[in-house]
């Protein structure tokens, strides 16, 4: 079993930028595929990124692709999501998300949760 800390959300006007980290518990993170998801006020939870369990393979929603980059360090068992460039639509709730096996990019595949971060981006 895994626990997962997310940090770093809060609030930036549009065109800045934040780094959120999700620190995870135990000794196997490396075993674990990690995804970022989010959801705002009144629609469903969506994906925004995903990495391996390397860090080798890296997946993005279309909506923040290049604007946003996903990755980790096995060492310090914390996955990271830079968001750059924000826009007022990013404006949610940040969920960090471990699974077991290969990485994937529907939230149901995904075993772990952590409790999330607000992310809010003003225009």
């Amino acid at each position: 079993q895994v626990q997962l800390v997310e940090s770093g959300g809060g609030l930036v006007q549009a065109g800045g930028s934040l780094r959120l980290s999700c620190a995870a518990s135990g000794r196997t993170f490396s075993t674990y595929a990690m995804g970022w998801f989010r959801q705002a006020p009144g629609k469903e939870r969506e994906f925004v990124s995903a990495i391996s369990r390397s860090g080798g393979g890296t997946y993005y929603a279309d909506s923040v692709k290049g604007r946003f980059t996903i990755s980790r360090d096995n060492a310090k068992n914390t996955v990271y999501l830079q968001m750059n460039s924000l826009k007022p639509e990013d404006t949610a709730v940040y969920y960090c998300a471990a699974k077991i096996g290969q990485v994937g990019t529907l939230s149901l595949e995904y075993n772990y949760w952590g409790q999330g971060t607000q992310v809010t981006v003003s225009s």
